[in-house]
C-alpha cells in the first residue's frame, strides 16, 4: 500500500541494466503574488528520488501548475542523486546535519530496528535504502530545510576504511579522533 506522496518504484528496472528508482513527494507548496490585475498563483514541489542502493537525490521544482512542478521536482531530483555510504542496512557512523535553523542527528541502528524516523527524514531515508535508524530533527520542522539537513548528514558519511586511508596518508596517529 502506497502512501500520499509515494510514486513508488519508476523506469524499466528488472532485466536492463537501469535501475529502479522511488519518488517520493514530501510536500506541495502554494503562493500567492498579489497584483493589480488579481493573484498570481505559483506551486512548488519537493521531491525525492532514490535507488535503495545508497543514492538519493532531492530537488524543489516550481512552476504555475501543480502536476508541472511536481513533474520537473522529479526530473531534476533524478539529476542531482549522490552516493551515501552504507553499511549493511544501516550508516557506519553517528552524524548530525545541519540547514539553516533545523538539525537532524542520525545514528545507526542494529538489523530490525527499522527506521525511526518522522515525516521528510523517513522519506529521505527510506528512498537512500536505509532500512534501519534512528533520527532525531532538532529545531525548525520545515520540509526543506529537514531533508537539506537529512543530506547534509548523509553526504558527511565517511566508511571507517576511507578514514583509516586518509589518516595513514596524513601521517596522523590510528588512535586520533575526526
Amino acid at each position: 500500500m502506497r502512501r500520499d506522496g509515494d510514486r513508488g518504484p519508476r523506469g524499466p528496472g528488472g532485466d536492463s541494466g537501469q535501475p529502479q528508482l522511488t519518488e517520493k513527494l514530501i510536500s506541495v507548496n502554494r503562493v500567492a503574488k498579489v497584483h493589480k490585475g488579481g493573484k498570481r498563483l505559483a506551486f512548488t514541489a519537493l521531491a525525492i528520488v532514490g535507488d535503495g542502493k545508497g543514492r538519493v537525490g532531492m530537488a524543489l521544482g516550481k512552476s504555475n501548475e501543480a502536476a508541472d512542478a511536481i513533474r520537473k521536482g522529479f526530473t531534476l531530483a533524478q539529476r542531482q542523486m549522490t552516493t551515501i555510504p552504507l553499511r549493511g542496512s544501516t550508516i557506519p557512523h553517528e552524524v548530525m546535519g545541519k540547514s539553516d535553523a533545523s538539525r537532524v542527528v542520525l545514528k545507526p541502528a542494529s538489523p530490525g530496528t527499522g527506521i525511526i524516523a518522522g515525516g521528510p527524514v523517513r522519506a529521505v531515508c527510506e528512498a537512500a535504502g536505509v532500512r534501519d535508524i534512528l533520527t532525531k530533527s532538532l529545531g525548525s520542522t520545515n520540509p526543506l530545510n529537514l531533508v537539506k539537513a537529512t543530506l547534509n548528514g548523509l553526504l558527511a558519511l565517511e566508511q571507517p576504511e576511507a578514514l583509516i586511508a586518509r589518516r595513514r596518508d596524513s601521517g596522523e596517529p590510528a588512535g586520533a579522533k575526526a
